[in-house]
């Protein structure tokens, strides 16, 4: 018999090179399962509820990881804690039901896309927002919106290197909410594609500078090529907000 436990953790992803683990590269995976090893004396494997890019940071990312003997949550997640990196913590850990994948059973996530307006970028958040100091139009973008969310084939809004064979995702929401000099993006759905939310993120940029029509978004889909959509934007503005279960 062993113990299934479900943990929200946190983490900034700027030395990172993606959450899964890679031969030679330093990653939240690898990080946390030798940690986890280290204190629990047991190899674990460490299930995401999604694999974040290289850059990408989270407040949310949940993640799932079978041990043979019943832990004492507190005390681990205090010691886990204690031993991690200051850009690497536990937010919680609590014991689920045996049958629980964090990816398979997750039923929405929502990232959010950060964009500073200065025309100058700020000091303290230059790492976790991308700057454009030209100024967009917001209401075009949200116009834009409408037509980016429900089912589609977003085939062009992935990148090349994606694995996935079926492109067909249900974008459920897309927020866009002025926060002082802030501009963020709120993206929710079931799913995503590789490199799709900061695809969705540069089209929408480009849209907002006038340099892609609204009335192109249909064309976009329909092309079915990646080079038809906006540029992708860079990793360091993107977070993992949220991963929604049942109950």
């Amino acid at each position: 018999m062993d113990y299934n436990y479900k943990m929200i953790i946190v983490y900034d992803g700027g030395r990172y090179d993606g959450f899964q683990r890679q031969k030679g590269r330093l990653t939240i995976q690898e990080t946390l399962e030798n940690c986890i090893q280290k204190i629990g004396k047991e190899d674990v494997k460490i299930i995401a509820s999604g694999r974040t890019d290289a850059g990408v940071h989270a407040i949310g990312q949940t993640v799932n990881f079978h041990i043979k003997k019943k832990l004492k949550e507190a005390e681990f997640k205090q010691q886990l804690n204690e031993e991690l990196p200051e850009d690497l913590k536990i937010i919680k850990i609590e014991q689920a039901t045996g049958g629980f994948h964090s990816r398979f059973d997750a039923l929405s996530k929502t990232y959010c896309y950060t964009i500073d307006l200065r025309k100058r970028p700020c000091v303290f958040t230059r790492r976790y927002a991308y700057s454009v100091p030209m100024e967009l139009d917001i209401e075009k973008m949200k116009e834009a919106v409408r037509m980016l969310i429900g089912v589609h084939d977003f085939r062009s809004f992935s990148s090349e290197k994606r694995k996935e064979k079926d492109t067909v995702r249900n974008l459920q929401n897309i927020d866009i909410v002025l926060d002082n000099e802030y501009l963020k993006l709120y993206f929710t759905g079931e799913g995503f594609l590789y490199h799709m939310v900061r695809i969705l993120t540069g089209t929408l940029i480009e849209i907002g500078l006038g340099k892609v029509g609204v009335q192109e978004i249909p064309e976009i889909f329909q092309a079915k090529s990646r080079y038809s959509a906006g540029f992708m934007a860079p990793a360091h503005g993107l977070m993992l907000v949220e991963v929604r279960y049942s109950g």
